[in-house]
């Protein structure tokens, strides 16, 4: 599944990247809460790296998030939560 199929997706989608701490940070927070998504290495999926930019004013900024295809650019735990709560379509 590339990052074009996956943003409009009605789940959770982090695109990331090996190394970000910022993404390792997010990570874990879905591990321990096992909220369900999927991911996208932006190193390994051009598409997934071209929509983080479309949506990051040109940047390759990661953890960028989807909820219910909204684009989050670098969202703490806490926004991510508050995120899904409002427009997943059902709670993961």
């Amino acid at each position: 599944m590339t990052g074009a199929e996956t943003h409009g997706d009605d789940g959770v989608v982090v695109y990331w990247r090996p190394g970000c701490p910022y993404c390792m940070r997010l990570r874990l927070y879905l591990f321990v809460t096992r909220l369900r998504h999927s991911k996208v290495n932006i190193w390994r999926d051009p598409d997934g790296a071209a929509f983080v930019r479309s949506v990051a004013g040109g940047n390759e900024t990661v953890p960028t998030v989807t909820v219910a295809g909204r684009a989050m650019v670098n969202p703490s735990p806490r926004q991510l939560r508050d995120a899904v709560r409002t427009h997943a379509a059902r709670p993961q």
